[in-house]
């Protein structure tokens, strides 16, 4: 069995309180996970989202491990989360999260001064 997670329901997340929200994801061997929402994008008219995952304490993890999924919304609304099974997909939604990060660390940067 993987660590890796499984997809998994999220429930509906406001945007500006995404700092606050964590999702509890299910992995291949039946443990949990809880996480931290980083941010929800879009890449070719399709949405992901980022993941952070928290030790035990609730803590964010020093390796600096992601995890990014599809993510959708039925139609009342309810979100959830796709594997991204794809290299080529994964590689491209990969570069764009670095490029995310990249325009919040300028962002950081231009704010301090």
């Amino acid at each position: 069995m993987s660590d890796t997670p499984n997809t998994a329901p999220l429930s509906s997340v406001d945007e500006d309180d995404m700092d606050d929200v964590r999702v509890t994801l299910s992995l291949d061997d039946d443990s949990e996970i809880e996480c931290k929402i980083l941010t929800i994008f879009e890449l070719d008219d399709q949405d992901y989202i980022a993941l952070l995952p928290l030790d035990e304490s609730g803590e964010e993890n020093q390796e600096g491990e992601v995890f990014i999924y599809r993510f959708s919304e039925d139609s009342e609304g309810t979100p959830s989360l796709e594997n991204i099974d794809s290299e080529e997909e994964f590689e491209a939604v990969a570069e764009r999260f670095d490029e995310l990060l990249d325009e919040a660390e300028w962002e950081a940067l231009l704010d301090d001064d």
